[in-house]
């Protein structure tokens, strides 16, 4: 059995990608709060990623990092701070997760490590400039990695449109949002945390024994597609 250490696994994504991996692995999740779930396979930290040392952990196979944040602001009132904080969280909280654990990772068994970016990496958005400008850090360093640990470690990022989470909910707050976000995807959906989850459970797998290096795009075709 393997063990896929979760960062940011008690909400959202992160709690979905644990629900999902805990049917074939052990995990163990390290965020602030601890998720609702209680299982024989699930150990859990609390650790706030930004401010406190991770925890000791003697072997994995796996990692995934999920904090990530929302901040829509026009640039005239998005501080530095503002700017900080989202690279703290996005950047540096998952450059931190690696360098601690690449060690254990490193000696497990066909390791991966999976990071978020998101659609407005590459897609102008307006009031998207500090989240931006953090994911696509997080997709630089993707790239780099990919080539700096191939062929010992895998790492692959998703890049996911509007997920219907509590970190999007004033995004998706009344019916009338939740129709224009639905129509501006040439899908006309958006996304649910389990189909994100599914995607990172099926990277972080051997079944992508292939793959490094890539940002995958679930992006409904907002991206891709011009409609």
């Amino acid at each position: 059995m393997k063990t896929i250490i979760v960062i940011g696994g008690s909400k959202g994504i992160g709690n979905a990608i644990i629900k999902k991996l805990l049917n074939h692995s052990k995990v163990i999740n390290i965020s602030r709060t601890s998720p609702e779930e209680t299982h024989a396979n699930l150990i859990h930290y609390s650790c706030d990623i930004t401010k406190e040392d991770l925890p000791e952990i003697e072997s994995a196979d796996g990692l995934i990092y999920c904090p990530g944040s929302i901040n829509l602001k026009p640039i005239s009132r998005l501080t530095i701070d503002d700017f900080k904080n989202d690279f703290e969280i996005n950047v540096i909280g998952a450059v931190k997760s690696i360098q601690k654990y690449l060690p254990i990772l490193k000696k497990g068994n066909n390791p991966a490590i999976v990071l978020f970016s998101t659609v407005a990496a590459k897609l102008g958005m307006p009031f998207h400039a500090s989240i931006a400008t953090s994911k696509a850090g997080v997709e630089g360093l993707v790239k780099s990695l990919g080539a700096e640990l191939a062929p010992t470690i895998r790492i692959n990022a998703i890049a996911p449109t509007v997920t219907n989470t509590q970190l999007a909910s004033k995004l998706l707050r009344n019916d009338k949002m939740i129709e224009n976000i639905t129509e501006r995807h040439p899908l006309k959906k958006f996304l649910n945390p389990d189909e994100v989850a599914d995607m990172a459970e099926f990277l972080i797998s051997e079944k992508t024994a292939s793959l490094s290096g890539q940002i995958f795009e679930m992006d409904c075709g907002i991206v891709s597609f011009k409609i």
